[in-house]
């Protein structure tokens, strides 16, 4: 019997192993989408704040469909996770369910294992006396092999006996879970119509917005172009200071002035490693914001046969919000083109964060700054209310994508 016990326990806990290695790895998966969906709900937050901010300005329609579009792409990311996750949860449930129907039909066996046991230990008890069963033995050999047994027996009786205290907790446990994670299912669902509400409500905005918009077509889209060829020769400028500040390199270097990469010394060739280490881990160049303006190429949400070309990426934030350095570096330059805000060019090894459209700077030309040090303010629009960082990362002349430098971004 107790090889039969032996074999049955092999099969269960193999059992129970493939659950609990399932089981982990979607609780993982679970955790990750977790995190997930409280970074959404903190970002929609910060999209009500800014709102909220800017609810007596008069704004832009352009740019209201720019937070408009913005916050339904995360209400709509939200859903998704949301949706996600509860599904992981019903995998869990499924795996916590099977491995209570193992549990309960383990502890089943074990039960009847020991109901055997006991009524086989009783009726022994019955015929014979222990003493007697040692008395009778044929030598002493045999009488010690005997008293072994007996005392086998008697541990294997106790530890049954523990066994089947254990796995009852075990149950217990187990069914507490089941209860914990249904409610959390049914709590993640009734969030989930909350903001399926909202979402719909930002969508009936954002067409009420479109239609008003469509009416006068040609004037949003006249401006977006004004916007886009002003952009455009912003960037040409900035290319030609980068040149200057690259051949400046290279001359104190007494390399080529023809060179399209800066002319490193030890020490920046250490300062551009680390800033390459830390690459998806900069600190966002402002305290709040959100990014109402993606990098590359995208078409207009206004005129989907106009396409927006952004060699950084835009950020709204409040007005009077402080810009930070988003590594250690040396001011490169201070940047003033005709009939745009001041800029500032810093410096780390072979890479450049430029900073533009802002009101107050606080740094000069050659200044060593300091990772979240302050070098100045955002702009605001006094006509529309926008508060807008642009936040270029360039590689000598190559400009490169922000989100894939800043955390979460």
């Amino acid at each position: 019997m107790i090889k039969r016990i032996i074999s049955y326990k092999i099969i269960i806990l193999t059992v129970l192993l493939c659950n609990s290695l399932a089981f982990s790895q979607t609780s993982n998966k679970r955790k990750e989408l977790e995190t997930r969906r409280q970074e959404l709900r903190r970002e929609i937050q910060k999209i009500s704040q800014l709102r909220a901010e800017d609810r007596s300005k008069e704004r832009s329609e352009l740019s209201q469909i720019e937070e408009y579009n913005y916050k339904i792409s995360v209400l709509g990311n939200l859903i998704k996770v949301t949706n996600q996750q509860a599904n992981y949860i019903n995998r869990e449930i499924n795996l916590n369910q099977n491995k209570i129907s193992n549990l309960r039909d383990e502890l089943k066996q074990l039960k009847e294992d020991y109901a055997a046991m006991v009524v086989k230990s009783y009726k022994s008890k019955n015929q014979h006396s222990r003493i007697m069963f040692l008395l009778s033995s044929k030598d002493f050999k045999q009488a010690y092999k005997r008293l072994q047994y007996i005392k086998q027996y008697s541990n294997h009786q106790r530890q049954q006996g523990e066994i089947i205290k254990a796995k009852t907790v075990e149950l217990q446990e187990l069914n507490n879970d089941l209860f914990k994670q249904q409610e959390e299912k049914k709590k993640l669902i009734a969030e989930n119509r909350v903001t399926q509400k909202a979402l719909e409500s930002e969508r009936r905005l954002h067409e009420d917005l479109m239609k008003s918009i469509r009416k006068n077509l040609t004037k949003y889209t006249l401006q977006i172009r004004q916007k886009q060829s002003e952009a455009a020769r912003i960037d040409r400028e900035i290319d030609k200071i980068i040149k200057e500040a690259i051949a400046s390199s290279n001359k104190a270097a007494g390399k080529s002035g023809t060179s399209t990469s800066f002319a490193l010394t030890p020490a920046e060739k250490v300062l551009a490693s680390n800033f390459v280490a830390n690459k998806g881990r900069l600190p966002w160049p402002v305290e709040r914001g959100r990014v109402s303006r993606r990098y590359g190429s995208q078409p207009s949400q206004i005129d989907r046969s106009l396409t927006i070309n952004s060699s950084g990426v835009g950020i709204s934030t409040n007005k009077g919000a402080k810009v930070f350095a988003v590594f250690n570096g040396e001011v490169s330059s201070i940047i003033k083109i005709k009939n745009a805000n001041p800029m500032v060019m810093i410096r780390h090894g072979n890479y450049l964060t430029i900073y533009q459209n802002l009101s107050k700077i606080y740094v000069k030309k050659g200044d060593k700054v300091t990772t979240r040090q302050v070098i100045g303010e955002v702009y605001t629009n006094p006509s529309n209310g926008e508060t807008v960082l642009t936040f270029v990362i360039s590689k000598g002349l190559n400009k490169e994508n922000p989100a894939n430098w800043i955390d979460k971004m």
